[in-house]
């Protein structure tokens, strides 16, 4: 699985709207409204590296509200809760 993070500059008076169309796009698996230098963050994920620009190019670009986009495509996944989980396999929650 390939991950592409697409921080999302958008017209102001339109970010719910950018953002709803951009998450009803395929291969958009979550949207998240931001403070900073970006109004949306867009998590892409795919299969094969060609989607990428059908997605974002094809799609994310497309989309009436969107000024710009700058892509950032994820080397490696580290979270705390992959790690949790595989660590407590087979062992119950002490409360």
């Amino acid at each position: 699985m390939i991950t592409a993070i697409v921080m999302i500059d958008a017209a102001t008076d339109a970010i719910p709207e950018v953002a709803e169309a951009v998450a009803d796009l395929d291969g958009v698996s979550e949207v998240y409204s931001v403070a900073g230098d970006a109004d949306l963050i867009a998590v892409v994920r795919v299969r094969e590296f060609e989607q990428i620009a059908a997605v974002i190019a094809g799609g994310i670009d497309k989309v009436p509200g969107v000024l710009e986009t700058a892509t950032h495509i994820a080397f490696r996944a580290y979270s705390r809760h992959d790690l949790e989980a595989a660590f407590s396999i087979g062992f119950d929650t002490a409360d």
